[in-house]
């Protein structure tokens, strides 16, 4: 499979803070790829090199082919960047707005109009095109800014928080949307979030802390190796926790359930196999990206990560 990011023993200091401390990853085409870390791990550090916002102590980036080095003329028209702020001139209406930004990548005229026609669509803001950007929500300014970064159709989309103030229906449609460009386009993107939901879809995920890469993997092979699953069982005889306590079954007891944490999938059906006669209802709970975060880092993953 093709890599379109290459970094390979990136650095970046400030002083005598490493914000970057020599990381290397590839993201590989049409991948979702998400970073996760708290404010000061280096990710926004690392999105700001990659779009030659920041340059870099020491090591190599290459994105789709191209040194960042030498190539950003090359480079500029391939990424398409949502950053944490909306980057749109809030005095001129939506549709002015991304018409100067598709000027700057010469797309004029009939091919701006169908493009913006076909992104209003997808992203739902065709009632909005008039409207001056100022005048809307944080949310509908989100969905805009996306358009934004899409308009010029780029082949590698960068993500710092996109979806921070929509609304959960919008989210989903957002998601949708890049999931089919992905598929039929071969986007490939790169995303920071705090949502883990949006974590665990990722095909890979990199957890970073105090400038360093501390782990990564696919979702479901981090939750194996660093999270608990958990087995819930909500009916149940009621000669059930005796057992358990005579077999050594660790346990405990929430709001009239019992809650029993495993290491691996074998031993909850293990135990739902063992104890089949006194458990009526059940379920099976998967290890979760915010545990998986928190056993790799120590640290808990809040709502103001960035």
């Amino acid at each position: 499979m093709k890599h379109v990011i290459e970094i390979r023993d990136l650095k970046k200091y400030f002083k005598d803070v490493k914000a970057v401390d020599g990381i290397s990853f590839c993201v590989n085409e049409g991948e979702l790829f998400a970073f996760l870390g708290l404010n000061g791990a280096g990710k926004s550090t690392t999105i700001n090199i990659l779009c030659n916002l920041l340059e870099k102590d020491g090591g190599q980036v290459w994105i789709d082919g191209f040194s960042v080095d030498k190539d950003m003329a090359q480079i500029k028209p391939r990424l398409g960047v949502v950053f944490q702020e909306n980057v749109l001139d809030v005095r001129l209406s939506v549709y002015d707005n991304l018409r100067s930004r598709a000027g700057l990548y010469g797309l004029r005229g009939k091919a701006f109009e169908q493009r913006l026609s076909y992104l209003a669509d997808k992203l739902q803001f065709r009632d909005l095109i008039k409207r001056p950007f100022g005048k809307l929500s944080g949310g509908q300014q989100r969905r805009i800014d996306i358009a934004r970064a899409l308009i010029h159709s780029p082949r590698i989309l960068i993500l710092d928080e996109p979806t921070t103030g929509l609304d959960p229906n919008t989210r989903i449609a957002v998601w949708e949307f890049l999931d089919e460009l992905r598929r039929d386009q071969a986007l490939t993107v790169l995303l920071t979030t705090h949502y883990m939901e949006e974590a665990g879809d990722a095909d890979y995920v990199v957890i970073m802390d105090s400038g360093k890469i501390v782990a990564g993997d696919t979702p479901n092979r981090l939750k194996n190796r660093y999270a608990y699953d958990f087995v819930k069982i909500y009916d149940y005889a009621d000669g059930l926790p005796t057992r358990f306590d005579a077999d050594g079954v660790e346990y405990r007891t929430d709001n009239g359930f019992l809650t029993i944490r495993v290491k691996e999938i074998a031993r909850a059906k293990e135990i739902l196999t063992t104890y089949s006669d006194d458990i009526r209802d059940f379920e099976v709970v998967k290890g979760r990206m915010d545990n998986v975060f928190l056993n790799v880092t120590g640290k808990q993953l809040k709502e103001e990560v960035r």
